[in-house]
């Protein structure tokens, strides 16, 4: 059965809700002990395995421009999946005010530093979507791989004194979209996509 046009962003609606709902929830100390990095990998990973059949489960407007640079889709859908991405991440920000939480308290600062961390966190979480893009990981490992390409990032990425977030929607939804965690991630996106691609080739 054909994908109808609006289900792919209804999904990264869906996605990119969860995704930033559960770490704020995490950030909160709402969901138990587990590490937001380990909150956020698990969530991609899932949504991988029941959305990327029909979205490709980018759920990061930093991995749609990647896949747009790539030429995997073209401007339009990508401005729409970045909308849709931005409204999941908004709905979850709207959900956490709803139950009376405060905004998780992070910090956003606009050092140059930030930007490195940013970018390099965010080039690992790229260069494993572009392992599934290209064909290199199997479908039964997709989620898997994406996700602890995520975990990977993070950590590199708030080891090196980011928020460790890689994705301007969650940014946005947790009170961490300045400048640096906006270009950050694209950049990385970008630069990881256009390797692997050159790689594969």
């Amino acid at each position: 059965m054909k994908t109808l046009p609006y289900k792919p962003y209804i999904a990264e609606i869906i996605g990119t809700f969860t995704l930033t709902l559960a770490v704020s929830l995490s950030l909160l100390g709402k969901v138990g002990a587990l590490p937001t990095p380990l909150v956020a990998a698990t969530v991609l990973g899932l949504f991988v395995y029941t959305i990327g059949a029909i979205s490709g489960a980018h759920l990061n407007p930093a991995v749609t421009l990647g896949l747009w640079s790539i030429k995997k889709i073209n401007a339009q859908q990508a401005g729409l999946y970045i909308v849709s991405e931005l409204i999941g991440a908004a709905v979850a920000m709207l959900v956490v005010g709803l139950f009376a939480f405060n905004q998780p308290a992070v910090t956003v600062n606009t050092d140059v530093t930030i930007l490195a961390a940013e970018t390099i966190g965010t080039f690992f979480l790229a260069f494993g979507v572009s392992s599934v893009v290209y064909g290199k990981v199997s479908d039964v490992a997709s989620g898997l791989v994406i996700g602890t390409s995520l975990l990977l990032g993070i950590l590199i990425a708030a080891g090196l004194g980011s928020n460790g977030v890689l994705n301007p929607a969650v940014a946005f939804g947790i009170g961490s979209a300045g400048p640096m965690y906006l270009l950050g991630p694209i950049v990385g996106s970008i630069a990881a996509m256009q390797l692997y691609r050159w790689m594969a080739k």
